[in-house]
């Protein structure tokens, strides 16, 4: 029997409750399916903040180093200064435990509602594969005469052609394992380069060179396109259909993937994984703490177990991921009402509840 080591970060706001779903149907597929998850939970973020001043420590990640994963629910407090929590947890454990892919399927389940016209499961279904550790996130620049009329803000968009790399040939590898003609769902495995190679020359131009040349010398298999950001967020609502595999910058990976999570439903079904391919990941739901609606049994859990899903498939446990996505896809096609939080026509714990049965039985 595998046995797996997660580290459980329940967070903020309604982390908690959806993290604690989660955990829920993890269970049941372990019990389903065979194998075991020995779970520590770890108190970090905005409330254990405010009470120690402390966010994560170098000690802390440390100990996190020894996980096969980590399950996180949300980070954030309305009460600390934009920032914080931001740089000292979440940016820490990405930079430190240097997981560098963040991915991000944009899938729209049958039942729920896209605002796109005309378009539905099948037109939506493709992944976003985002650089995580560099470009402008990484803190290069600062600030020279603050508070004068001369002030200068410089923040600095910065890649090295070892990250540009890694980053794509994991894209690669991703297309040829589950792009579109993988899964029978398409002629070709398509990767498209979304980028900015017309003004931000520098750091685009390093993204296509190593692209096409990457392509070229090992991946003849698939098939390549590019896209310019502000062309693809058109495309995007207009034709989503176009896209497979998505690989792109940290930036730009970051506001096309939430334009990408409301044409599947919007931030309750959008999870993510902080991929580490040769070392620990952790996976999240990409939506925020929802302090509205914390204690409320109202949040809807679904990315958050989509989440726990993504997390067992890295780890290798694919049969019960597919079993989890297929409970989540019966859930949206039969029972839920909606994916928006206190709309759904059930609780919280009754759709965590729904799901986990849908795996048993």
């Amino acid at each position: 029997m595998n046995t797996y080591k997660i580290a459980v970060i329940p967070g903020d706001g309604t982390g908690p409750e959806v993290t604690a779903e989660a955990v829920k149907v993890l269970n049941a597929a372990e019990d389903k399916f065979g194998f075991k998850f020995e779970k520590t939970e770890y108190d970090l973020g905005g409330t254990r903040y405010l009470k120690t001043g402390e966010t994560l420590s170098d000690e802390t990640l440390e100990e996190l180093r020894g996980y096969d994963s980590i399950l996180l629910g949300a980070i954030g407090h309305p009460d600390i200064k934009p920032g914080i929590l931001e740089k000292g947890v979440l940016l820490k454990a990405r930079f430190g435990l240097d997981q560098y892919i963040n991915l991000r399927p944009v899938k729209l389940f049958p039942g729920v509602e896209t605002p796109i016209k005309g378009k539905g499961p099948k037109e939506i279904d493709y992944v976003v594969v985002r650089e995580n550790t560099g470009g402008v996130y990484t803190g290069v620049g600062g600030n020279s005469q603050m508070g004068t009329a001369n002030e200068v803000a410089v923040q600095s968009n910065v890649y090295t052609r070892f990250q540009v790399e890694r980053c794509l040939r994991f894209a690669f590898d991703y297309a040829r394992k589950y792009g579109k003609k993988a899964r029978g769902a398409g002629e070709d495995n398509t990767l498209t380069l979304v980028g900015k190679t017309n003004v931000l020359t520098y750091v685009w131009g390093l993204w296509e060179r190593a692209f096409n040349e990457i392509g070229d010398a090992e991946y003849p298999d698939i098939k390549r396109a590019y896209c310019h950001v502000d062309a693809a967020c058109i495309y995007m609502i207009q034709c989503p259909e176009m896209f497979d595999i998505v690989v792109t910058g940290n930036m730009f990976g970051d506001i096309i993937t939430d334009l990408g999570a409301i044409t599947q439903g919007g931030l309750g079904i959008a999870a993510g994984g902080n991929i580490n391919p040769e070392g620990v990941s952790m996976f999240e739901p990409i939506g925020g703490t929802a302090p509205s609606f914390t204690g409320l049994n109202q949040i809807n859990p679904l990315a958050a177990i989509l989440s726990g899903a993504m997390m067992i498939q890295t780890l290798g446990e694919t049969e019960a991921a597919e079993a989890i996505e297929n409970a989540v896809r019966w859930a949206t096609a039969n029972k839920l009402k909606s994916m928006a939080a206190a709309q759904m026509g059930y609780s919280t714990t009754e759709v965590g509840d729904m799901v986990a049965e849908r795996i048993k039985n």
